[in-house]
Parts: C-alpha cells; structure tokens; sequence
C-alpha cells in the first residue's frame, strides 16, 4: 500500500500540471507577449519528450532498481515544477516543461508495471482502477484550480501548488519503495533507441504541429509525419531481427493485447479531442470565463474518477466485455448529442452528457486495457505497458490535431458559404458548426471502437509466481 500510495500521489500532480496548464495557456499569452502558436510548444514540447522516452521504459526498468527510476523520475518532476513555478520567460518555461515531463515518462510506466508485478490477476482491475481514479481526477480537476489560481493570483501558483506534494511523495517513496522488478542489464542497442525516437517523436510533432495556424497545409507536418512512420518501419523491422530488441513485438501475437491496445488508442482519441473543443466552446462559444468552464467540467471529472475504482472491481468479477460494450455505446449516444451543441443550450446540458461521457470512458478505458495486458506472461510486462503508455501519447497528438483540423474546416465552409463573414453572428455560427464536426468525427471514431469490443474476450490469466495459464 505505501509504495502504491506514493506511486499514485507522484502520478496524479504529473497528470495535473500536464492538464492545468491549458486553462492558463490565454494568460500565458498577454503575460509572456507570446503567440497561440508559440503557446502551443508548451503543450507539444511535453507530448513530444513523452513520446520520445517512454518506448525505452521497457528497457530502462529492465536496467535499473524500481526505488533507483522512482528517485529518478521525482527528481526530475520536482526540478521542473520549481523551474516552471519561477519562469521569467517563455524559454525558460518551455525548457522546465521538458523536465517535468521526463519525470512522468519515468513514472507512468514505471506506476503500471509496479502494479502488475505486485497485484495478483484476480485483484488486478481494482488496483488499475485506482490508475484511472488518478488519471481521470487529474486532469479533470487541473483546469477548476488552474481557473481559481489564474484569477485569484498568477499563472506561477500552478507550480508552486504542486511542489510540496511532489516533495511528500518522494520522501514517502524513499522509505517505503522496494525494489520489486528483476535487473537484467540488457544490451543497448543505440540505433533502435534513435529510429525510436526520430519514429513517435516524428509522428507526435507532425500531428501537433497540425493544431497550428497554417493545419494540414504546412509542408513541415507532412515531412516530420513521413520521416517518423519510415523511422517506425526501420525500427519494427529491427526489433524483430534482434535477439535482446529494445521494445518486444511478441506482445502482438497476444489477440487480446491487440484488441485492448487499440480500443484505448481509439479511447484516448476521443476523449482528447472532447476535452480539447469542449472547454473552447464553453469559453469562445457561450462567452464562460475559464473558471467557470472548468466548473462546468469539473462533475464529469469526478465522477469519471469514482467510477473508475468501481469499473475495475466489476472487471474483476464479470470480464471486460459487459463493460466496454455499453461504455461504448454511452460515449457514442453522449457525442451524438454533443453535435447538436449552441449557443443556446443550457448548464444542466452540458453537465449531464458530460458527465454521461465520462463514465461511459470510465467502463471502456481500465477494463479493455487490464485485459490486454493479462494476457500478457511476466516478462513481457514493461515491453506491454511501454507500449500502451506510448500510443496514448500518440494517440493524445493525433487527437488533438484532428479536433483542431475538423474545427476549423467546418467553421471555414460555412464561412464561404454566406454573404457576410464578418458579421459576429455570422462567425459564432460557423465555429458552432465546426465543434459540432469535430463531435460527430469523435462520435465515427466510437462506433469503430463499439464494432471491435464485440471481439474482446475475458483471458485466462497468467500467474506470475506460476508462469502457467490458469
């Protein structure tokens, strides 16, 4: 429970600062004399470090103790945070960013493999629904607090907030963190670390770049899109010559692995592209303060995080598939209705398919990915989570640039459609029609998701202490 404990209060203020950040992105602009583009690297500059060091999880849990990564990954999260909290300038901020994100990519992978080791099968989907608690809460009560420090003091007080807590957790850690994974030492080999990291950085800057002004039109999207996936084949064709590879593709050969990795890909999507136009229709379109946008959120969030606990205990009891299927099937009803969103609708709408669509997630996101990785032996476990924990960076950069790209689509072609762009009338309707695109797009993605959990079937599951199935 105290490694748990520490674990789990390291992951929530990682997830925290990533999500809080975001409300305080318009301050940061007028504060810092910055553009929306620049401001964006803030956001892509931690997706993009993500995406670079969490393909080596799996071997860099393989190389060193448990208590040596949990150090290391709360050094770097509390170098950052105090970096951040006492930024002069927007270079200074952009670089503490980095830091603190290489302390989540330490901690993410380094949080669920310590659960699996730990936790036996039967119990496992309580103990990742305690994940998603963490995961969920986070970011969902990241933009209220934002929204409350941004008005009452300065955007610095996201940071500053966070800096005890993470200085709690890594004293806590200390004393009660046991090394609990094998070292193996394996070989470094330096040329599937660069494909890998020239590979998913590639592709995550390439999406994110796409959420900028010039979108899908920009040649530099396109060239760091194509020198990532090539990047990526290289890398897979050499992880499957190699005795010792970097990231273990065996892990494909599990169906249900396959399965759970793609419905949380297609998960991640989703709620990232929701979370994204929601809070700017709330702020641009109905004129809310980002305060009272991150209010409206907040019921969803909590909820989400509830749910997730009690998700993994009925995972435990019943199997993934009476989960996911009516998640699913909520998620998609919830951005049906979401694509109907204007001006005009009310409070209570918001909340209450918001908070529909979050435990919708809640019973699709833990149940689909425990089952993947349970059929999963011992030793392929960092490899598994390495590489769950990277497609939702990518996922999360894919998202975010589709959302962006379907907006601003839909609100252009209505714009060339009539008479009078200029007209303020006129421009809320054309945004009101590109969020409800970017809805009805989310809401596609779900029912590809829905038509693939009719496949999920619960895995007999492998005991670690046995190394037979059972």
């Amino acid at each position: 429970m105290p490694i748990l404990v520490s674990l789990l209060l390291s992951g929530f203020i990682g997830m925290f600062s990533e999500t809080a950040l975001n409300v305080a992105l318009s301050d940061l602009m007028k504060a810092l004399n910055i553009t929306p583009t620049t401001a964006q690297w803030l956001t892509t500059a931690y997706l993009l470090t993500l995406g670079i060091l969490v393909p080596l999880s799996g071997l860099l849990i393989q190389r060193f103790t448990t208590r040596q990564l949990f150090i290391a990954s709360l050094a770097f999260s509390i170098i950052g945070t105090a970096l951040a909290a006492s930024s002069p300038n927007f270079e200074f901020l952009l670089i503490a960013r980095v830091v603190q994100a290489m302390g989540t990519a330490l901690l993410l992978p380094l949080m669920f493999n310590t659960i699996l080791v730990l936790i036996p099968p039967e119990e496992r989907g309580a103990a990742m629904g305690m994940i998603g608690l963490v995961i969920m809460v986070a970011p969902a009560t990241g933009p209220t607090i934002a929204g409350l420090l941004i008005e009452r003091l300065s955007w610095h007080w996201i940071f500053w907030m966070s800096l005890p807590f993470l200085v709690i957790a890594l004293i806590f850690g200390m004393v009660f963190m046991q090394n609990i994974t094998k070292v193996t030492k394996p070989a470094i080999d330096w040329l599937s670390i660069l494909l890998s990291s020239v590979g998913f950085g590639g592709v995550v800057y390439g999406f994110s770049s796409a959420g900028e002004e010039d979108g899908w039109n920009s040649l530099k999207v396109w060239i760091a899109i194509a020198v990532g996936a090539i990047s990526l084949i290289l890398f897979v064709w050499r992880q499957l010559t190699m005795k010792q590879p970097l990231m273990d593709l065996k892990v494909f050969k599990y169906p249900m692995f396959v399965v759970g990795l793609l419905l949380i890909f297609i998960c991640m999507i989703v709620i990232l592209a929701a979370m994204l136009i929601l809070p700017l229709y709330l702020i641009n379109g109905q004129g809310y303060s980002a305060f009272k946008a991150g209010l409206l959120l907040l019921p969803g969030g909590l909820i989400n995080g509830l749910f997730s606990p009690l998700m993994g205990r009925l995972f435990d009891k019943f199997g993934p598939k009476w989960l996911v299927i009516p998640g699913l099937a909520i998620v998609a009803a919830t951005l049906w209705l979401f694509s109907d969103i204007n001006a005009a609708s009310t409070v209570a709408f918001t909340i209450v398919l918001h908070s529909a669509l979050m435990i919708g997630i809640s019973m699709v996101f833990m149940p689909a990915q425990t089952n993947g990785i349970n059929q999963l032996p011992l030793e392929l476990y960092p490899h598994g989570t390495a590489i769950m924990n990277t497609l939702q960076q990518v996922a999360g950069a894919i998202g975010t640039a589709l959302a962006i790209s379907i907006m601003t689509a839909g609100t252009n072609s209505y714009l060339k459609s009539v008479e009078n762009p200029q007209d303020p009338a006129v421009q809320l309707a054309a945004f009101t029609q590109g969020v409800q695109h970017a809805f009805i797009f989310a809401m596609s993605l779900t029912i590809a998701g829905l038509i693939l959990a009719f496949f999920l079937k619960r895995v007999a599951v492998r005991h670690p202490h046995e190394g037979a199935m059972h």
